[in-house]
């Protein structure tokens, strides 16, 4: 195997070699990230799922990834692997995304050049249901996905109205007070 800095798979081989563990525990590898320039190298393995990650799952996943990594490497090739979730502020672009996001507070940019603040609702057929404040009630706009220019998640601090949540499709997801 060559020098250590090319000892390193790329990031199609991380995919491929860890890609079928990942489905099978329900995520998908959304992206790798191999940055060679700390020493261990780093190589970040970033997943998704209808299900959020939670840390024992992480565990799991990063003990069967770093098996298989390791039967890739020679054993002179030391790397530090991290398993993560995407980021909150990572833009929504694919209708997966939104569907995993359902029930969340989103803000949308929309290709007309407005901006549009609401809950995610059912995605179907290539569009979907935003809850939205309107005449101070919540009522339901059904916005294309070919529309949205960019969307992005909210961060929210105060818990939702119990009819924005049975309106997004969401009710009982709400904490408990």
């Amino acid at each position: 195997m060559a020098g250590r800095s090319t000892g390193l798979p790329t990031q199609k081989q991380v995919i491929e070699l860890l890609e079928g563990e990942f489905v099978r525990a329900g995520y998908e590898i959304e992206d790798v990230v191999i940055d060679t320039r700390p020493q261990p190298p780093r190589i970040t393995v970033i997943a998704a799922g209808d299900n959020p990650l939670d840390l024992d799952t992480v565990a799991e996943l990063s003990r069967a990834a770093s098996g298989l990594l390791d039967s890739f490497l020679s054993g002179d090739d030391a790397y530090v692997l991290e398993v993560t979730s995407p980021g909150v502020d990572r833009p929504l672009t694919a209708e997966k995304h939104f569907r995993r996001a359902h029930g969340r507070k989103v803000e949308a940019e929309l290709a007309d050049g407005s901006t549009v603040t609401g809950r995610l609702g059912v995605v179907s057929d290539g569009a979907v249901d935003l809850v939205v404040r309107k005449n101070n009630d919540w009522t339901v706009r059904r916005i294309p996905l070919a529309e949205i220019v960019r969307a992005v998640v909210q961060v929210e601090f105060s818990t939702p109205k119990p009819r924005e949540l049975e309106l997004a499709g969401a009710a009982g997801t709400e904490a408990e007070a």
